[in-house]
C-alpha cells in the first residue's frame, strides 16, 4: 500500500496547449475537471496526482526547483529556450509548432535573414526584432555569416523590462509578452515567433521567410523527483497511460474471417505488431473458416485493402483507445 498523503505534483500548460493536453489525458483515462475557465487547479480522478496550470514558458524552470513540481508538460521550444536541466520522459507528439522568422508581406525583395541584414546595414538603420525567444534569437543571429561579417562577435542589444544588455546598437531584440505578430511595422521591423498554421501571421500582413526550429509538447520531469522511488514509479505509470494513447493513434485493430485455403496467403502479407491471433471458427459446420485478429500500423491499412478484399471476409476495423507498453523498465 502507498502512503495516502503522497502526491505527485504535476504542472500542465495553460493556453494554446491546454486543449490538446486535456484531450490526451482524457483518452488516457485521466479526467481533468475545471470549476471554471479561470481554474488553475483542476481536480483529477487520480488521488495521487495534484495538478496546477502554468504558462508553458515557465514550466521548465519550475521543474528544476527542489519541491516545486515533479512532472510537467511544456513545449520542446521552451525546454531549449530556458536551458532547464530537466529529464525528458516522453515526446507527446502533439501541440506541434514552427519557430519562424516573419516580416511584413510587402517586403517583396526580402526572402532571408541575409537579405534583412544587408538591407538594414546598407541603409544604416537599426534592426528591431520582437520575440519571446531571447536565447534562440540571439543564437540565430550570432551564427549567421552576414551578421558576423558586419558586427563580428558583438551581441545584439536585448531589451527587457528589468534588464538591458549587449553591445551591438544596430540590432535590438525586444522581449515580447504576447501578441508578437501585432508589433510590426510600428514598434519593431520583424518578429521571431511560433505558429502552427500561419493564419495569425497572415492576418497581420506578415510572411514567413525562415523556419528556425520546430517544437511539440514533451512530458518532462524534475531530476531530483526521479531519485525518489515512489515518484519514479508513479511517473512511469503516467508515462505508460500517455504512451498507450500515442501508440493507439497510429494503429488499427482488425478482425476478419478467412478460409483455410487462403490463410497463409493472408498471413504472408499481413504486417502486425506481433504474430496475429488465428483461431478456428466454432461449430462442426465451420467449413474450414478461421478468424484472424491482429493490430497493424494505420499507415499500412490502405495498401492491404486489395489483398484483404481478395482473400478475406467480414472485415471489422476498430481504432483502439490505448495500447499500453507494460514492459517499461
Amino acid at each position: 500500500m502507498t502512503d495516502s498523503k503522497k502526491r505527485l505534483k504535476v504542472t500542465l500548460p495553460k493556453g494554446s496547449l491546454q486543449e490538446d493536453i486535456s484531450s490526451l489525458f482524457k483518452r488516457a483515462g485521466l479526467n481533468l475537471r475545471f470549476s471554471s475557465s479561470r481554474d488553475y487547479r483542476p481536480s483529477i480522478n487520480d488521488p495521487e496526482v495534484q495538478i496546477k496550470l502554468l504558462r508553458p514558458q515557465e514550466i521548465p524552470n519550475y521543474l528544476i526547483e527542489d519541491d516545486e513540481f515533479d512532472l510537467g508538460i511544456s513545449g520542446k521550444d521552451w525546454v531549449k529556450e530556458t536551458n532547464a536541466d530537466v529529464e525528458t520522459i516522453l515526446d507527446l507528439e502533439t501541440g506541434g509548432v514552427r519557430i519562424v522568422l516573419a516580416v511584413p508581406d510587402d517586403w517583396k525583395e526580402i526572402n532571408s535573414l541575409d537579405d534583412i541584414l544587408n538591407k538594414f546595414h546598407k541603409e544604416e538603420k537599426i534592426l528591431r526584432i520582437s520575440t519571446e525567444y531571447l536565447t534562440l534569437s540571439l543564437n540565430y543571429l550570432k551564427n549567421n555569416d552576414i551578421y558576423k561579417k558586419f558586427y563580428g562577435d558583438k551581441e545584439p542589444i536585448v531589451m527587457t523590462p528589468w534588464r538591458k544588455w549587449g553591445e551591438n546598437n544596430q540590432v535590438k531584440i525586444f522581449l515580447s509578452f504576447g501578441a508578437t505578430e501585432a508589433k510590426p511595422p510600428d514598434e519593431v521591423d520583424i518578429i521571431i515567433d511560433n505558429t502552427s498554421t500561419g493564419s495569425t501571421l497572415r492576418a497581420n500582413n506578415l510572411k514567413v521567410i525562415d523556419i528556425i526550429d520546430t517544437s511539440n509538447a514533451l512530458l518532462i520531469a524534475n531530476k531530483k523527483s526521479l531519485k525518489d522511488e515512489w515518484k519514479r514509479e508513479k511517473i512511469k505509470d503516467l508515462k505508460v497511460l500517455l504512451m498507450g494513447v500515442i501508440e493507439a493513434s497510429k494503429k488499427l485493430h482488425i478482425f476478419m474471417n478467412v478460409k483455410q485455403e487462403n490463410l497463409e496467403k493472408i498471413l504472408d502479407e499481413l504486417p502486425a505488431l506481433k504474430r496475429p491471433t488465428v483461431s478456428e471458427l466454432a461449430g462442426e459446420n465451420n467449413n474450414g473458416w478461421f478468424a484472424i485478429n491482429t493490430i497493424i500500423k494505420k499507415k499500412d491499412f490502405l495498401n492491404l485493402i486489395p489483398i484483404l478484399r481478395k482473400y478475406a471476409q467480414g472485415l471489422v476495423v476498430h481504432e483502439p483507445r490505448q495500447i499500453l507498453p507494460l514492459d517499461l523498465a
